[in-house]
């Protein structure tokens, strides 16, 4: 049998982002900064941002960088979907870059005592949609997840810690700020 190592195309951590899970996040995106997608895959986050005038720097392991061991320069801030087996090394290398990061993981991300222990010393924000997000499986399809997942974020200045976002297909953006209708009335 033969063993598939994380971050490798077709590995169970190779789920690939869809331009609506970013919807939620663009609002807090500063549109000077660079953004380094450490964890690129098939780019579709890289070529979402770029889409919406960001400027973007892709790259994986499979491209030759390492996001645990190498460095990029110049840039602003990191927007990545990590492979979840490594979301431990992701989110400490990040506060150990010290620079803006926003990390789509599960919300199950919350627990476990050496990622509380990095929030307690860093502190987290959260981007929390209020449905689970299709992620496109290595075959190209979507695929239904079984976990809700949330943007994890920090040195972003949200408005809380814990944000609560309304998500759909295509989430109304409007002067770079997340309009939402809910039964409370509209909300920004």
């Amino acid at each position: 049998m033969k063993k598939i190592t994380p971050m490798q195309q077709g590995s169970p951590d190779d789920f690939q982002t869809p331009d609506y899970a970013l919807d939620i996040l663009i609002p807090w995106l500063k549109k000077e900064w660079i953004i380094w997608e450490c964890a690129e895959g098939k780019g579709y986050i890289v070529k979402y941002l770029q889409q919406n005038g960001f400027t973007v720097k892709g790259s994986d392991i499979l491209t030759g960088v390492d996001f645990l061991i190498s460095k990029m320069e110049p840039f602003d801030c990191i927007i990545t979907n990590p492979p979840y087996s490594l979301k431990d090394k992701f989110l400490e290398r990040c506060y150990n870059i010290d620079k803006p990061f926003a990390l789509l993981m599960p919300l199950t991300a919350l627990e476990g005592q050496e990622r509380q222990s990095l929030y307690r010393k860093y502190g987290i924000q959260l981007i929390v949609p209020d449905r689970r997000i299709n992620f496109y499986a290595p075959d190209g399809k979507n695929s239904g997840s079984w976990f809700l997942t949330g943007w994890y974020t920090w040195k972003m200045n949200l408005p809380h810690d814990i944000n609560f976002v309304e998500m759909t297909k295509k989430t109304k953006i409007e002067n770079h700020k997340i309009i939402e209708k809910s039964n409370l009335g509209e909300w920004i």
